[in-house]
């Protein structure tokens, strides 16, 4: 009977962890497009999710997606396409596959329940 429970366990530990501390998120390359097709990778345990949007002067926006640590998010890196040098910037996300361009548009269903709450009582 405790053989079998400790094989129970194992086979938990084994099956269930690696997806609760491991975070999937969509990879596109830097491309002129929102709508680029969108790869699932995985990240690391200290990494968000992100949308990244580039511009340079003169020229159209330009996006991309992946994993990036956290102290990175919302920050300017310059990133070269085409050989033009854009100033990206970093739109993290928490959750698995929050990265879509519709999880970043469009805000959670509990943000907006929570800011509702908070205008009723009078916080804002």
């Amino acid at each position: 009977m405790t053989h079998s429970w400790c094989l129970g366990l194992v086979c938990l530990l084994v099956c269930v962890l690696p997806s609760v501390f491991s975070k999937d998120c969509y990879y596109c390359d830097v491309s002129p497009t929102t709508k680029c097709p969108s790869i699932k990778m995985s990240c690391e345990e200290d990494q968000d999710c992100y949308v990244g949007e580039g511009v340079a002067l003169g020229v159209p926006m330009v996006h991309n997606k992946g994993c990036t640590r956290a102290i990175n998010c919302g920050k300017e890196q310059p990133v070269t396409y085409r050989g033009i040098t854009y100033s990206l910037v970093t739109i993290c996300c928490n959750g698995q596959l929050c990265n879509t361009a519709e999880a970043i548009a469009k805000p959670s269903l509990f943000l907006l329940l929570a800011f509702t709450i908070m205008l009723l009582l009078g916080f804002i």
